[in-house]
């Protein structure tokens, strides 16, 4: 698997596969690269697909020191300059959403259009999940803390019909203190001030049921970026990517067709 180096020193592990204009996915706090199999093909026909093993997770170098999201975006930039990608469309959900931001702010000569899935601003201007939400997430029973977690993520429904194993809840090879900074890095993510300042195209994504990234935050980023759509996905929770792939794949797709062909 290639390997890029970042400004500090640090081995990050990425994947390509597909054709086309490249398209960094990013993923979710605390998830590999594997966030992505439920749905890595929709967009392979068109795109030459990029993820990457944040530092901390994966087949990446894993240091105890704080990590941010806007240093994750940077990494980001070690990985395109690795494959000599001048400019990508940029696709980031949750955390990895919050990426993004930093990626079309700081970077905008790199990032060709953004689309921002079940994400947040972040700092004091994003809305935070509930506290009820927090506390099933931090039960002591991890059974019960997992089933929390998936039920946030997907319907009832939907998880009837799939048992899983489910790659959207967490890379299970992380240790703890990465766990830690991976959280600290989301809970530590403001960008309000620099979102706008982006220039890309920018498409915003959001589940109507998402208890973990509460809805409202979609309007917050699609106000707040030059000339953002937003669309919203009745029913939806927080991994309306992969449960409702069949819809929100296309969009994203026309939306990125649209702005190689118009």
């Amino acid at each position: 698997m290639p390997v890029a180096i970042s400004r500090d020193g640090v081995a990050l592990s990425y994947q390509t596969r597909g054709r086309g204009e490249a398209l960094v996915l990013l993923a979710g706090q605390a998830n590999n690269h594997h966030w992505w199999d439920g749905v890595r093909t929709d967009f392979e026909n068109d795109h030459l697909t990029v993820t990457l093993d944040y530092r901390g997770t994966g087949e990446s170098d894993k240091p105890d020191m704080p990590y941010s999201t806007r240093g994750f975006a940077s990494d980001v930039i070690a990985v395109l300059d690795d494959l000599g990608v001048e400019r990508a469309h940029v696709y980031g959900t949750s955390m990895g959403g919050r990426v993004a931001q930093w990626l079309a702010a700081d970077h905008p000569a790199r990032v060709r259009s953004l689309v921002l899935g079940c994400t947040s601003p972040g700092g004091g201007h994003g809305l935070e999940r509930d506290n009820a939400v927090r506390k099933s997430l931090a039960q002591p029973d991890r059974r019960a803390a997992l089933q929390a977690l998936l039920e946030l993520m997907y319907t009832p429904g939907w998880l009837a019909t799939h048992p899983g194993p489910h790659t959207t809840v967490g890379d299970p090879g992380m240790p703890a203190f990465a766990r830690r900074r991976h959280l600290a890095a989301s809970a530590g993510h403001d960008a309000w001030d620099a979102l706008p300042r982006i220039t890309a195209p920018t498409l915003v994504i959001h589940g109507t049921d998402d208890l973990l990234n509460p809805a409202a935050n979609a309007s917050l980023l699609a106000e707040r970026v030059p000339g953002a759509r937003m669309v919203l996905i009745a029913g939806a929770r927080h991994a309306y990517f992969e449960e409702f792939r069949d819809f929100a794949g296309p969009v994203v797709l026309d939306f990125l067709a649209g702005l190689m062909h118009g």
